[in-house]
């Protein structure tokens, strides 16, 4: 019962980084999309505004993902890490990147560094939600068993490259969304429709993906095929289908809040229905989540953490957030978006 519970808040997580982290790294997308210097400039201004407050802080899901795994559950974390080394490998350097270019493109005082640094940033933020993607379908495929030596078949197989490229739709999804409601809270009415439209784009990409890889499934990895077409995976992807309507008609009418909402639930649904498709497995059809769960004790007192982690450290996030799309934490003007800030040279961005 224990390791169940622990299997639900380790989905949870995943489901949280997914909709978090995922809406930074399609922030870096677009801003890899947005064009030259100056045809980027505003776009890239309203990513850096948008980005600042809370970047960091969308790693905490991707913390409580990696412990929930190494202490709930070693022996998943030993399988994952030991046959798919190198994808997890690279995603990690992808993310040390992209934190040190976000970090270091508005101070360098050159333009050639702030395009290297820039370059940097939104080329990590494509690279690593592949691989991440590209791991969770190896798992999806069954593909790994406890003891599998790293290969590439484990991570380079047809679900691993539908499961990154769906990784990479659904951050460029996410990211159109919020900041499409960001640049109607910063007055920006030009930013509204040009990020409204990609919006509408990727999410008519991920849907078509999503499709494609439903029916690669099928084939490529039966289990979860047929978990979700059947029972409560079929009821989340379901569930994912009426927040694309809804998503898609918040974003032709009204592109504000209900459409970051509905969009998170488009993510959560189904990042949701591949966990309940799993059950019981944590890797299709090799290990159970009660084969992989740890000691009792261990479970118990990660039972604890979480409450612990429930009552104090996710209500400080949320509350983050919320001052975050209450505009808070940090004014910005259209005025301000147009001259792109006072950076001496007037420029903004990585060219």
């Amino acid at each position: 019962m224990t390791a169940d519970l622990i299997a639900v808040v380790l989905l949870l997580a995943v489901a949280a980084y997914a909709c978090a982290g995922g809406t930074d790294y399609g922030a870096g997308f677009w801003d890899l999309t947005a064009g030259g210097a100056e045809r980027g400039k505003r776009p890239r201004w309203l990513i850096d505004h948008a980005m600042a407050p809370v970047w960091e802080v969308n790693n905490v899901w991707l913390i409580f993902v990696f412990v929930i795994m190494w202490t709930g559950f070693p022996t998943l974390f030993q399988t994952v890490f030991s046959a798919m080394w190198l994808p997890l490998a690279l995603a990690a350097v992808g993310l040390v990147l992209r934190g040190a270019g976000f970090a270091f493109r508005k101070p360098a005082r050159r333009l050639a560094g702030r395009r290297l640094y820039g370059a940097v940033f939104a080329v990590s933020s494509l690279v690593t939600p592949f691989f991440l993607g590209a791991a969770v379908g190896g798992v999806a495929s069954g593909r790994i068993v406890p003891g599998t030596e790293a290969s590439a078949d484990a991570w380079a197989n047809p679900t691993s490259v539908m499961f990154g490229l769906l990784a990479i739709a659904t951050t460029a999804f996410l990211g159109a969304v919020f900041l499409t409601g960001d640049a109607r809270r910063f007055d920006a009415p030009d930013l509204v429709g040009y990020f409204r439209r990609r919006a509408l784009g990727s999410l008519a990409v991920l849907a078509a993906l999503a499709v494609i890889t439903l029916l690669a499934a099928h084939e490529d990895a039966p289990h979860v095929g047929r978990g979700l077409t059947h029972g409560v995976g079929l009821f989340f992807v379901v569930l994912a289908g009426v927040a694309t309507l809804a998503t898609a008609w918040l974003l032709l009418w009204t592109p504000g809040r209900w459409a970051r909402i509905t969009a998170v639930g488009v993510v959560a649904s189904a990042v949701i229905a591949w966990g309940m498709a799993q059950r019981p497995y944590l890797i299709p059809t090799s290990l159970t989540v009660v084969e992989g769960a740890g000691a009792p004790a261990t479970l118990t007192w990660l039972a604890i953490v979480t409450l612990v982690a429930l009552v104090l450290v996710v209500p400080a996030v949320v509350f983050l957030y919320w001052l975050d799309t209450q505009g808070e934490l940090e004014a910005l003007t259209d005025a301000d978006l147009r001259s792109g800030g006072k950076d001496g040279d007037g420029t903004a961005g990585n060219g």
